[in-house]
C-alpha cells in the first residue's frame, strides 16, 4: 500500500506541475516586454541631444515688449442698477484719477462707492503692474452694463403675486497716462 500511496502522490505532483506550466509560459511573455523598455532609454539620449538646440532658438526669438499705456479694472455683479451707475460714471469720464475720486467722495449716490473702488483698483493696477505714474493717470473709458438679474416674487391681494427684478451692474474702467 505504501507503494500505491507514493505513486498516487507522484501523479498528483505531476498534475500540479502540468497546471503550473501555462503560468510559466506567461512569465517569458513579460520578459519579452522588458527589452522594449530597454530600447526606450536609448531613444531618450537622442531627444536630450535635440533639446539644447531648441533652447538656443528660443533665446534668439524673444520679442521686445512694447510699453503698456493703459490699465483696466472690472467689477462684476455689483448690487446697484446699471442706470444709477451710469449717472455717476458720466460725472467722472475724462477726468484725472485724483479729481474723479475727490468728486465721487462728495456725490450722494449709492453707486459712488463701487465706482470709486473700481477707479482705485485700475489706478493701482497701472502703478503696481505697469509702472505708470499715478499723478498722470486719467479715466479714459468707463462703462456699465447689465449683470445678472435676480428674480423674486412679492405676494399680492387675492392670491396673486408680482415679480421683482433685482438688477446688478457689470462695470469696466480703463485708465491711461497723459
Amino acid at each position: 500500500m505504501a507503494e500505491t500511496k507514493k505513486k498516487a502522490t507522484a501523479e498528483v505532483k505531476e498534475e500540479a506541475k502540468a497546471e503550473k506550466k501555462p503560468a510559466a509560459k506567461k512569465a517569458p511573455a513579460k520578459k519579452a516586454a522588458a527589452p522594449k523598455k530597454e530600447a526606450a532609454p536609448e531613444a531618450a539620449p537622442k531627444a536630450e541631444e535635440k533639446k539644447p538646440a531648441k533652447k538656443k532658438a528660443e533665446v534668439k526669438a524673444e520679442p521686445v515688449k512694447a510699453k503698456v499705456t493703459e490699465a483696466h479694472a472690472v467689477a462684476r455683479d455689483v448690487r446697484v442698477t446699471p442706470r444709477k451707475v451710469r449717472l455717476v460714471m458720466d460725472l467722472v469720464r475724462g477726468k484725472s484719477v485724483n479729481e474723479a475720486l475727490e468728486l465721487l467722495f462728495h456725490v450722494n449716490k449709492a453707486a459712488s462707492d463701487p465706482v470709486a473702488k473700481l477707479i482705485k483698483s485700475a489706478a493701482a493696477n497701472a502703478t503696481n503692474n505697469f509702472g505708470m505714474a499715478g499723478d498722470k493717470l486719467y479715466v479714459a473709458e468707463i462703462q456699465a452694463s447689465d449683470g445678472v438679474r435676480m428674480k423674486r416674487f412679492e405676494p399680492r391681494g387675492k392670491g396673486a403675486s408680482s415679480p421683482i427684478i433685482k438688477r446688478t451692474s457689470f462695470m469696466r474702467v480703463t485708465v491711461k497716462e497723459r
